[in-house]
C-alpha cells in the first residue's frame, strides 16, 4: 500500500506540476511529507518537523516553500485559500502552505518555480563570518578589535524602533541613537534650520517618542532591520551587528530629493558637531529620479558631500533576475516590445513608468499602441519626439467601440539638463487585462536604453517589470544596466547581494552563491556598477516591535516589560548595511581616510571565491570588484595615509609651525609608536620611533604629514616646511 501510494503521489506531482518548475529532490520530499502524513493520520511528527520546515501557526501546521512568480500570482486570493503570503523580493515569494492542502501545491495559480525552503539558513552570525568581521570583532592579528567606536552611522529609511534594545550598548544600558528626525511627524519641535518634522536629540526624548511615525509605509520595519545590520547590539541574541559600538543617527524622510537631501545635511551637521567621521546608509533606490550616470542633481549633491568626508554605502537594487532593461541601437529601424504590468495586489498600484535615455545630438521617438487579446491593433499614440516635444503630455485613448480608456502621460527632454542626452519618461495607467500594451520607439541613428518600472500612485515604485516580445517583429528585455539611483553615483559605493557562506557543524563550507534578485551593471554610460558585494539574502536583524507589516518571527528579546522580534529579510537593502558597518570600522581604525579611500580599498582587498571566479581588472557587473573582506580591508586601513581632516581633539601637537630644521612632538606617548612623515603625494619620507625631536632639514619646502600610530589609533597633523 505504501509502494502505491509513492507512486500515486509522484504521478499525481508530475502532472499538475506541468507549468511550474520544479527539482526533482523538492518533488520527492513533499512525497515524503504527504506520505508520512498519510501513514500518520495527519499528525505532523516531530521526526517529519525536525527535517522539513513545517511551523504550526494558530494551530495550523504550514510547510514553508520559496516559489517564483509572473505577472498572473495573485496573493489576495492565496490568502482566501487559506495560504500563508510572506515576503516578497522581486519576483520571488515567500509561502506557507497549509499541509492539508498539500495536494494542490503545484497548481498554485502565477507560480512559475517552486521549492521547499531550506532547514539551513544564513543568518547575520554568518554574516560576520563571511565578511571576515568577527576577526575584525576579536583583533586577530591587528592592533586591537575594531567595533565601530567613534564613527556615526546615518540610516535614511522608514520604520525605526527607538526602543529597540539593538540600538542599545551592548550592556543594554543606554541607547547609542544619538539623534533622529522623523520628517513625517510635525508636531515637532523641528531641528534647528529646518521647518517640519520632528526632532528626538536626547534618550529622554528618544524614550517618549519609542519609534517613528506611520507614514506611506504605513508603520514600517524596514529601517530598523537596516540599522540592526550596520551596528545593531545583539541585544543577547546571534544577530550581532557589523559595527556594535558605533551610534545612530536615524531620519525617517519624506520621499523626495530635497527630503533626502536635507537629511544628509543635518546628518552632516550633527557629526561635525560631534567631530566624528560619518557613513550614511542608502538601503533604497529609484529608476526615475535623474540622470542613470552619475550626473543628476541627487548624485552631484552625494558627490559634495564625499568631498566633505560622508562615506556613502547604497543598495545596487532588486531588479537582476527582471527582464526590465532594453538596449536599442538604432539605424533608421523601429523598436516595439510589450509593457509588462504588475497586476499582483499592492496598495497604491497606478501602472508602469518607462524611462528612455538616448545619447547627446541624437533625438529618438516614443508612444504606445494597444493590442487586444489576439495581438489585432486597436488604436496608438501620436509619435513623440524628443526634439520637439517640450511641453508635459497628460491625456488619454479611448478604445474603438469602446468605452474602455486608457491613461498616460508622457514628458520628453531633447537634452537632459544635467547630460545632455535626450530622455523620455512615459507613464500608462494600468488598463483592463483584455489589452496589451505596446511600446513604440524610433531613431535615426543612436543607442537607446528603456527600463519598465511599476508606478505606484505615491510616486515610489522601483520594482522592474519585463519587456517582452510577442512575435517576431517584438523586442524582449533583458536584466542588464539595472543600477539605478543612488546607486550609479560616482562616490557611493554601491553593493550587490550574495548568499552568505559559513561552516556546517562538521567543518564544511556551504553556501556563498549569488543572488538571483541582485541587479547587474554597468551603468547606462557603461562605467561599472555595482562596486562590492556583501550577504544579502535571508538576513536575521531587529525588527520593529511597533510595526504592522507581515513578517515571519526568528526569535524575541524581552526588554525593559516589552517584546522585541527578529526576522529575515532578503535583498540588496540588507548587503549594503554590512558594508555601511564595515566602512565604520574602517574609519575607526584610520580616521582620516577620505571616501574615496574607504572605496578604494574596500574594492582592492575584495576576496574572489569559486562563485565568483576570477574577476577581471575592470569588475564585474554582477560581483563588482569581489565579495567584501572587512579582515584585509581594516589592515590596509591602518597601512594607508589618510588626508581628510576632521576637527577630532588630539591631545598631541608639534612646533615649531611652520619650521626648518627640526620638529618637535609635544605631550604624547610615543612608546612603541610607530612616527611616520608623509609628503602631499602619499610618499613616506621618514620613519621614526622614539623621537621626540626629528630633524627634517632634509625635506623640501612643502606641506607634510606627520602620523603616529599607537595601538589601535591612527593621529595625523600637518606641518609646514619653510
Amino acid at each position: 500500500m505504501k509502494n502505491l501510494l509513492f507512486i500515486f503521489s509522484l504521478a499525481f506531482t508530475v502532472t499538475l506540476s506541468a507549468q511550474i518548475r520544479v527539482a526533482n529532490n523538492c518533488r520527492a520530499d513533499i512525497s515524503r511529507i504527504k506520505n508520512a502524513l498519510f501513514e500518520n493520520k495527519n499528525d505532523v511528527s516531530d521526526e517529519l518537523r525536525a527535517k522539513f520546515p513545517i511551523n504550526t501557526i494558530q494551530n495550523v501546521d504550514y510547510l514553508s516553500l520559496l516559489v517564483k512568480v509572473d505577472i498572473d500570482f495573485d496573493a489576495a486570493a492565496l490568502k482566501a485559500e487559506g495560504i500563508m503570503v510572506g515576503s516578497r523580493v522581486s519576483n520571488i515569494v515567500s509561502l506557507k502552505f497549509p499541509l492539508h492542502k498539500l495536494d494542490d501545491v503545484y497548481s498554485i495559480s502565477g507560480v512559475t518555480e517552486l521549492q521547499v525552503a531550506g532547514k539551513i539558513k544564513p543568518e547575520l552570525n554568518k554574516v560576520l563570518f563571511d565578511t571576515k568581521v568577527d576577526s575584525v570583532h576579536q583583533g586577530l592579528g591587528l592592533p586591537s578589535s575594531f567595533t565601530g567606536k567613534d564613527v556615526l552611522i546615518g540610516v535614511t529609511d522608514w520604520g525605526f524602533d527607538y526602543s529597540h534594545p539593538m540600538f542599545f550598548d551592548t550592556l543594554l544600558e543606554d541607547t547609542r541613537i544619538l539623534a533622529a528626525w522623523d520628517q513625517f511627524n510635525n508636531s515637532g519641535p523641528t531641528p534647528a534650520d529646518y521647518d517640519y518634522g520632528t526632532e528626538y536629540n536626547s534618550p529622554a526624548t528618544l524614550d517618549a517618542a519609542q519609534a517613528d511615525t506611520a507614514n506611506i509605509y504605513s508603520f514600517a520595519t524596514h529601517g530598523s532591520h537596516v540599522a540592526g545590520i550596520a551596528g545593531g547590539s545583539g541585544a543577547g541574541t546571534i544577530f550581532r551587528g557589523v559595527a556594535v559600538e558605533s551610534q545612530f543617527l536615524f531620519t525617517t524622510f519624506l520621499v523626495d530629493e530635497g527630503a533626502i537631501l536635507d537629511a544628509w545635511e543635518w546628518m552632516h551637521s550633527k557629526a561635525e558637531d560631534e567631530g566624528k567621521r560619518l557613513v550614511i546608509n542608502m538601503s533604497w533606490g529609484l529608476y526615475w529620479t535623474g540622470a542613470l550616470d552619475g550626473t543628476s542633481i541627487l548624485s552631484q549633491a552625494l558627490d559634495s558631500y564625499s568631498d566633505l568626508g560622508v562615506v556613502f554605502v547604497t543598495s545596487g537594487g532588486n531588479n537582476g533576475d527582471i527582464d526590465f532593461h532594453i538596449k536599442k541601437e538604432f539605424t533608421g529601424d523601429t523598436l516595439q516590445s510589450r509593457i509588462m504590468f504588475y497586476t499582483g495586489a499592492v496598495p497604491n498600484l497606478w501602472g508602469q513608468s518607462v524611462h528612455a535615455w538616448g545619447e547627446e545630438d541624437q533625438s529618438f521617438l516614443g508612444g504606445f499602441k494597444v493590442l487586444n487579446g489576439a495581438n489585432v491593433f486597436q488604436i496608438e499614440t501620436p509619435w513623440y519626439n524628443t526634439l520637439t516635444t517640450d511641453t508635459y503630455i497628460d491625456s488619454f485613448l479611448l478604445v474603438p467601440g469602446t468605452t474602455d480608456t486608457i491613461y498616460y502621460n508622457l514628458s520628453m527632454d531633447a537634452a537632459y539638463p544635467t547630460n545632455g542626452r535626450p530622455q523620455m519618461r512615459l507613464r500608462v495607467k494600468k488598463s483592463a487585462p483584455a489589452y496589451k500594451i505596446i511600446l513604440k520607439s524610433a531613431a535615426s541613428v543612436g543607442t537607446v536604453h528603456y527600463w519598465n518600472v511599476t508606478e505606484l500612485s505615491t510616486d515610489v515604485g522601483n520594482w522592474g517589470m519585463p519587456f517582452s516580445s510577442i512575435g517576431a517583429d517584438y523586442t524582449a528585455g533583458d536584466n542588464l544596466y539595472g543600477i539605478g539611483a543612488p546607486a550609479c553615483s560616482n562616490t557611493a559605493i554601491s553593493v550587490a547581494a550574495f548568499s552568505a557562506s559559513f561552516l556546517t557543524g562538521g567543518g564544511t563550507l556551504i553556501g556563498g552563491g549569488p543572488a538571483s534578485f541582485s541587479s547587474v551593471g554597468p551603468m547606462m554610460n557603461d562605467n561599472l556598477k555595482p562596486d562590492i558585494s556583501a550577504p544579502g539574502v535571508s538576513v536575521g536583524s531587529s525588527i520593529s516591535s511597533y510595526t504592522d507589516g507581515s513578517y515571519s518571527e526568528i526569535t524575541s528579546v524581552t526588554f525593559d516589560g516589552r517584546d522585541y522580534p527578529f526576522a529575515r529579510f532578503s535583498g540588496t537593502s540588507m548587503s549594503a548595511p554590512a558594508v555601511a558597518g564595515i566602512s565604520a570600522i574602517m574609519l575607526e581604525a584610520n580616521p582620516y581616510l577620505s571616501p574615496w579611500q574607504v572605496k578604494l580599498i574596500i574594492i582592492q582587498t575584495a576576496r574572489e571565491d569559486s562563485y565568483t571566479d576570477v574577476i577581471p581588472a575592470e569588475g564585474s557587473t554582477k560581483w563588482g570588484w569581489g565579495k567584501i573582506n572587512a579582515y584585509a580591508a581594516v589592515k590596509k586601513a591602518l597601512a594607508t595615509t589618510g588626508w581628510t581632516e576632521i576637527n577630532r581633539s588630539i591631545h598631541w601637537s608639534v612646533y615649531p609651525n611652520p619650521t626648518t630644521d627640526v620638529l618637535n612632538i609635544v605631550d604624547a606617548d610615543l612608546e612603541n609608536a610607530q612616527i611616520q612623515i608623509f609628503d602631499l603625494s602619499g610618499k613616506l619620507c621618514g620613519e621614526f620611533k622614539n623621537q621626540i625631536t626629528i630633524n627634517i632639514s632634509d625635506l623640501i619646502p612643502g606641506t607634510y604629514l606627520l602620523r603616529i600610530v599607537k595601538d589601535d589609533k591612527v593621529e595625523q597633523l600637518k606641518f609646514i616646511v619653510q
